[in-house]
């Protein structure tokens, strides 16, 4: 599985990064987390059509976009997508 946290760099982006490290830590996932920011960020939530940040996407799709949920609904979006 890919999951990728993509922003500008506010602090909104580094809370999702820090969120989703800590769930994939306590889910016992084997994927690493791709943290995009800046331009680069910029440029892959434009590819991947999203329209506010941050973008949680995993596997190459949106899966959460412009805000930072509860670890709990992390967990749920992160479980959704783990045998897709």
């Amino acid at each position: 599985m890919k999951i990728e946290v993509l922003g500008s760099g506010c602090p909104t982006c580094a809370k999702l990064n820090e969120a989703v490290q800590a769930v994939v830590k306590k889910m016992k996932l084997e994927s690493e987390v791709e943290y995009l920011t800046g331009t680069a960020g910029i440029q892959r939530i434009v590819e991947l059509g999203a329209v506010s940040a941050p973008v949680l996407a995993i596997n190459g799709e949106v899966a959460m976009t412009g805000y930072t949920p509860d670890l709990e609904k992390l967990e749920v979006v992160i479980s959704k997508h783990q045998g897709a």
